[in-house]
């Protein structure tokens, strides 16, 4: 009975260890920054915002809340919006690797990571900009777009990555 569950638990199995190990290296890596403000890798995709917004039209700065572990975005004369550790969408990428690692399917499981990191990075700069947009242009429509429209677009992409994974690469010797 327990064998035919057996590859269903296997990818169970790998699955919770990768996001753990993950998840406690994350938090290992939170805790060392904590007396800095906010951690280095969202400052960093706070100041690539910043640079993409002021090359398209919007003048931005960023203002450093140490104590609060924040950086404000100061667009067009006025804080429209705040950046915090979650902004970063590292939770995000740790479910998506989990994922992928537990359907492990040698090196091209590493290349698809390295291809959803890339372009979910790349979401998450453009999901901010776009929030600093519409707060500062529509701020009527912020609230809905912070808490629906934008985790909709970087979960949805990842649930498009994760199908891509298994359609095409996870159980392509199984069609075969």
């Amino acid at each position: 009975m327990l064998k035919d569950f057996k590859p269903v638990l296997g990818i169970l199995l790998r699955f919770i260890i990768v996001y753990l190990v993950l998840l406690f290296a994350y938090q290992f890596y939170l805790n060392s920054e904590k007396d800095h403000g906010l951690d280095s890798f969202s400052r960093m995709i706070g100041n690539q915002v910043t640079y993409l917004q002021n090359k398209g039209g919007y003048e931005t700065a960023l203002y450093d809340d140490v104590k609060n572990e924040q950086v404000w975005f100061y667009v067009k004369g006025q804080y429209v919006t705040r950046m915090v550790e979650g902004c970063n969408a590292i939770s995000v990428i740790i479910l998506f690797m989990s994922f992928v690692f537990a359907f492990y399917k040698g090196a091209k499981t590493f290349v698809f990571v390295g291809v959803g990191l890339v372009l979910l990075y790349i979401m998450n700069l453009l999901r901010i900009v776009g929030l600093n947009i519409v707060m500062s242009d529509y701020p009527e429509y912020g609230k809905m777009f912070h808490d629906f429209i934008f985790p909709a677009i970087i979960y949805g992409s990842v649930v498009v990555l994760w199908l891509i994974w298994i359609k095409f690469f996870a159980l392509q010797n199984e069609n075969s």
